[in-house]
């Protein structure tokens, strides 16, 4: 399929699941991560419309930001893309990261949001986050056990330069799409429970969950924000 066909595709499949949750539209981001593709790929998806951009290391995403922001030559012009890390970040790669990332969708421990805030600061920039959940309990995955999740939102509230807007979470890569539902579940159930004893200097609202595999269950299941790879963006 091209690069139009496929993005059709993921709309009807997006606005399916919006008629059957009774969501509308417009409360859905789509993020297209284009980890896997090159510069040129990447500039075709943002022609294309998709403005969000999700990248997973800042080594793989270095020459694609230098190239697409802040007016290069071989910019695409008059579009700039908003670029989100969705992967886990390292500590020594904040200085790299912040800054260069309108988001970042894997806060998952004290160290990280020290580092971020200390960089933050120093930018005079206010980051807005996700709080990573490993609601699943998969040893393979990154993020805060739910059980010190209000622990860790307690210290964010001291940091004036990072914002939680959101929870984000990863289910199973290699489960049916269904076995996917408590998990998510289980991140919009967290959101509430932060929000309803206002841990937080304000609410969040954002969740960051659902992949190519399992977003449209996502989408039934509150997400608002989508990370979708190959199925959309292809392949360079």
């Amino acid at each position: 399929m091209t690069l139009f066909e496929r993005i059709e595709t993921v709309e009807k499949r997006i606005a399916e699941a919006c008629r059957r949750s009774g969501r509308e539209r417009q409360g859905i981001n789509l993020i297209a991560v284009t980890k896997y593709v090159g510069i040129e790929q990447t500039k075709s998806v943002l022609q294309a419309g998709l403005l969000h951009l999700g990248e997973n290391r800042w080594q793989d995403a270095q020459a694609k930001w230098q190239s697409m922001t802040g007016g290069q030559e071989d910019s695409v012009a008059g579009i700039e893309p908003i670029w989100h890390f969705i992967g886990s970040l390292q500590t020594n790669k904040v200085k790299d990261v912040i800054g260069r990332f309108t988001y970042i969708h894997s806060l998952d421990r004290l160290s990280l949001a020290q580092a971020i805030e200390r960089r933050a600061e120093q930018l005079g920039i206010v980051v807005p986050c996700f709080i990573q959940v490993n609601v699943s309990g998969e040893d393979s995955k990154h993020g805060l056990a739910p059980e010190e999740l209000h622990q860790f939102a307690g210290e964010l509230a001291g940091m004036p330069h990072i914002e939680p807007i959101g929870l984000m979470t990863m289910a199973a890569l290699d489960g049916e799409a269904e076995q996917s539902r408590p998990v998510f579940r289980g991140l919009r159930q967290l959101r509430d429970d932060l929000n309803a004893q206002a841990v937080l200097r304000k609410p969040v609202t954002d969740l960051s969950m659902g992949m190519s595999g399992d977003f449209e269950v996502a989408v039934e299941e509150g997400a608002t924000w989508l990370r979708l790879g190959t199925m959309l963006v292809g392949k360079s």
